[in-house]
C-alpha cells in the first residue's frame, strides 16, 4: 500500500510502463472489482482510496462514509491491482480545501440530475480527479457507468484540458435483484435493503412512452422518497423527448436516510453510426473493423455507388447521361451481404462484383455517376430502409449530413491528399493494378474532392455535429480505438455491450 507522494513516484518509476488508474473513495465492492479487472487487461492498475471532502455538500455523510482500508486493500489485490494508494488530504490539497478553490465543472452538465440538488458536488469531483490525474499520470482512467453524470463531466474535463489519458466507462454491476452496487448500500437495514430493490424495478418497468410521473408514483408507492426522476440526453444531460433514439432515465431516492441513485437507458432503435469523409481516407477499412468490434452491421455505401458505376460501364452507358442511368436503376437488384470475418460481398443482379468495383476505371467515374439525382435518391432510399432499425455503421460521403442525420455518432474521417495518395498507391499495388505516379494520384484525389464537394446533389460536407478525425500518422488500430472512444461517449456499455471475445 502507498500513502505518500514519494511512494507513488517510486511505484510509477519502478514499473517502467504507463498505468491504468481506478479512483475511488473506498468502501470497495465488486463494482470496483470489475473496474480493476477490466483495467488490468490494459496494464498495471493503481487504485486510489481518498474520501474527498470537496464533493460532500453540507449535511451529507462525509464523517460516516465507509472507511475500511484493510478490506479495500484485500479486494483490490484479489482483483488484480498492482498497488493501492491512500493519500492524505494534505497530499491532494496542499493549499487547503476551501470550497472557493474548487474547479468549476461545466454548468450545462450539472443543471439536472444530481447536479441540481447537490450544488458544488461536481466542482469537488473535477477538482479531485484533476489533481489525482496530475499526480498519477495514467494512460487510462476507469470509471463506472453507474455514476453516469459524473462520467460525462469527467470526460469533458479530460477533453477540455487535452489530457493524455483515455477515459473508459464500465457497465453498472448489480445485485441479483437489480440493485446497483454502491458503497452506501451498507447503510441500509435488512428491511430497507428489500425496499431499495424497488428503485431498479421501477426503472426497468419504464419504456420510452412511460410518463415520468408513473415512474415517480411507483417509487413513492414502495415507500421511497423521490428526489428526482428525469429523462435526459446521455451526452448533453439536457431533458429530451420520448422520441430521442437513446435517452437516460435516471432517478435519485432516499431509502430511510440513505440516498440512492440509478438509471436505465431507453432506446427507440439500435445504435447508428455515420462515418463520412473524402475518397481514400481509409473509411472502408476502419469502418468494417469498427463495426465488427462493436457487433454492428457494416454498411459500405461507397460500394453501392461503385456497383451502380460498374453496371453503367458494363452496359456501355455514358456516365454523365442521367436519363440512361435512370433506366438501368429500374431493373437494378443490388445486394450487400456480410461475410465471416467482417468482409462484405456486393452482388449486382446476382453477379458478385466485390473486386470489380475497386478497379481504377470504376474509381474514375464513380463521382460522375453518384452526382445524378436519380442515383442518389434510389440508393439513399435503400440505405435509409436498411438503417431504420439501427444496429449498423454506414460509411460514405454524405451519410451523416443527408442519409442518417439522426445518427448517434457522426465522424468525418479524413487525411491529407498526400497521405491518401500514398494509401491509394499501396491499395492498387496489392490488388494487382498499375500504380500511377504519386503526383498523378494526388491530382486525381484533389479533383475528386472538388467534384464531390461542389456537386449539386448531396455534396461532400462535414455535418455540423460530426467529430473530425484526421488519420495521418495513425495506425488502423489507433483509428479504430479513437472511434470506439467516441462511440462509448455516446452509447454506454449498458445500452450496447461490447461482444465477448
Amino acid at each position: 500500500m502507498l500513502s505518500t507522494q514519494a511512494e507513488l513516484v517510486a511505484f510509477r518509476s519502478g514499473l517502467g510502463q504507463s498505468i491504468q488508474f481506478v479512483p475511488t473513495m473506498g468502501g470497495l465492492h465488486q463494482g470496483h472489482g470489475e473496474l480493476i479487472r477490466r483495467a488490468a487487461e490494459q496494464g498495471p492498475v493503481l487504485v486510489s482510496v481518498f474520501v474527498n471532502p470537496l464533493q460532500f455538500c453540507p449535511g451529507e455523510d462525509f464523517d460516516r462514509y465507509p472507511r475500511s482500508l484493510e478490506a479495500d486493500l484485500a479486494l483490490a489485490d484479489r482483483c488484480g491491482a498492482a498497488a493501492l494508494w491512500a493519500p492524505t488530504v494534505q497530499t491532494i490539497y496542499p493549499d487547503g480545501t476551501a470550497a472557493d478553490s474548487a474547479r468549476q465543472a461545466p454548468a450545462a452538465l450539472q443543471q439536472h440530475l444530481c447536479g441540481a440538488g447537490r450544488p458544488g458536488h461536481f466542482n469537488g469531483v473535477v477538482t479531485v480527479v484533476a489533481r489525482l490525474l496530475e499526480l498519477t499520470k495514467p494512460a487510462g482512467l476507469w470509471l463506472g457507468e453507474k455514476d453516469w453524470q459524473q462520467l460525462v463531466i469527467l470526460r469533458q474535463l479530460v477533453a477540455d484540458r487535452a489530457l493524455p489519458v483515455k477515459v473508459h466507462g464500465v457497465a453498472t454491476v448489480r445485485e441479483a435483484d437489480g440493485l446497483a452496487l454502491s458503497s452506501r448500500n451498507q447503510y441500509l437495514s435488512p428491511a430497507q435493503r428489500l425496499q431499495a430493490a424497488a428503485l431498479p424495478a421501477a426503472l426497468r418497468a419504464a419504456d420510452g412512452t412511460t410518463p415520468l410521473d408513473v415512474t415517480r408514483s411507483r417509487l413513492s408507492a414502495a415507500g421511497l422518497e423521490v428526489e428526482y426522476v428525469e429523462r435526459v440526453d446521455p451526452q448533453s444531460l439536457q431533458p429530451c423527448s420520448s422520441e430521442t433514439a437513446l435517452s437516460l432515465l435516471a432517478a435519485a431516492v432516499r431509502c430511510g436516510t440513505t440516498r440512492l441513485i440509478d438509471h436505465t437507458f431507453l432506446m427507440t432503435r439500435q445504435p447508428l453510426v455515420a462515418i463520412d469523409g473524402p475518397a481514400g481516407a481509409g473509411k472502408s477499412t476502419v469502418t468494417r473493423a469498427f463495426a465488427e468490434r462493436l457487433g454492428l452491421i457494416y454498411l459500405d455505401t461507397g460500394a453501392m455507388y461503385r456497383a451502380v458505376t460498374w453496371l453503367v460501364q458494363q452496359r456501355g452507358v455514358e456516365p454523365g447521361d442521367a436519363a440512361a442511368v435512370d433506366v438501368l436503376l429500374r431493373a437494378l437488384n443490388l445486394q450487400l451481404q456480410s461475410l465471416p470475418g467482417g468482409g462484405q460481398q456486393v452482388l449486382v443482379n446476382g453477379e458478385d462484383v466485390s473486386q470489380a468495383i475497386r478497379s481504377p476505371e470504376v474509381t474514375g467515374s464513380v463521382s460522375v455517376v453518384a452526382a445524378h439525382r436519380c442515383v442518389r435518391q434510389a440508393l439513399t432510399a435503400q440505405q435509409k430502409a436498411m438503417g431504420a432499425k439501427g444496429g449498423l455503421v454506414a460509411e460514405g460521403r454524405d451519410i451523416g449530413s443527408a442519409v442518417f442525420p439522426d445518427a448517434d455518432l457522426k465522424v468525418f474521417l479524413t487525411a491529407t491528399v498526400a497521405e491518401r495518395a500514398r494509401r491509394r498507391a499501396l491499395d492498387l499495388e496489392q490488388r494487382g493494378f498499375p500504380v500511377p505516379e504519386c503526383s498523378e494520384l494526388e491530382a486525381q484525389i484533389a479533383e475528386r474532392d472538388h467534384l464531390d464537394s461542389t456537386r449539386e446533389e448531396a455534396p461532400l460536407v462535414q455535418a455540423i455535429d460530426a467529430v473530425e478525425l484526421v488519420t495521418d500518422g495513425m495506425s488502423i488500430d489507433a483509428v479504430i480505438d479513437a472511434l470506439v472512444e467516441q462511440f462509448r461517449a455516446r452509447v454506454p456499455e449498458e445500452a450496447w455491450p461490447t461482444p465477448a471475445g
